[in-house]
């Protein structure tokens, strides 16, 4: 097989396991939409979203444990917390509580714009707060770090070396960015600094539970 075949089959099956992800948040949105005006059909709707959560995380689960026993240069696995690792933890979410503050503060005096998808987040948590925030904090985190960390890294960027880890955790984070805002714009880097430090997470822990831990503090603090 071709490196060019290998390459496409891979951003092929990247992009499948996307779209997965995206099916449960569609599901999420309409029965977000019907929430006030057709009850019944909402909660319909939630129980569609309820199933494919349920399937996609077996599906996630199974293909990245696969994945790293298939090759594993990096020997990523699962690490016990301990004091240590759970203080490292913390500062990260220190740092990108920084980054948070900073940004909102520079949409507060005006030198940013609000993104525009975090205003259509608010306004969805108004119309069904439990279901979305539920989604925002617990789901999503899970989701986005088998995406956009694990499962990145094992198609495009496995090799263990320096150039094959900066390239991964640059493009990773541009890449989380993009399709936050789904256009490039000063919003994308913000973004895109927090897919950095998560990708950081990753590679130094190597073990994706660390960046779902972090990826799920930061949507809850953005909650709260």
């Amino acid at each position: 097989m071709t490196y060019i075949r290998r390459q496409g089959l891979r951003i092929g099956a990247f992009i499948l396991l996307l779209i997965a992800y995206l099916s449960s948040s569609i599901l999420l949105e309409l029965a977000t939409k019907y929430a006030g005006t057709k009850v019944a059909l909402a909660e319909q709707f939630i129980g569609a979203m309820l199933i494919s959560i349920a399937v996609i995380l077996v599906l996630y689960t199974w293909l990245y444990q696969r994945q790293l026993k298939r090759y594993n240069p990096r020997h990523f696995g699962h690490l016990p917390f301990n004091r240590q690792r759970i203080g490292q933890l913390l500062l990260l979410f220190l740092l990108m509580l920084v980054i948070q503050i900073t940004w909102s503060q520079l949409i507060v005096h005006h030198f940013l714009p609000m993104p525009s998808n975090q205003s259509a987040v608010n306004d969805s948590v108004k119309q069904l707060p439990f279901w979305n925030s539920a989604y925002g904090v617990a789901v999503a985190p899970v989701f986005e770090e088998y995406l956009f960390r694990g499962f990145f890294f094992n198609f495009f960027f496995s090799k263990k070396s320096r150039w094959s880890n900066i390239l991964g955790l640059l493009v990773s984070g541009l890449l989380f960015g993009y399709l936050h805002t789904l256009a490039f714009s000063v919003t994308t880097l913000f973004y895109a600094s927090l897919g950095w430090l998560l990708a950081g997470t990753y590679l130094y822990f190597k073990d994706i539970r660390y960046s779902m831990a972090l990826h799920f503090m930061n949507n809850l603090w953005a909650i709260i």
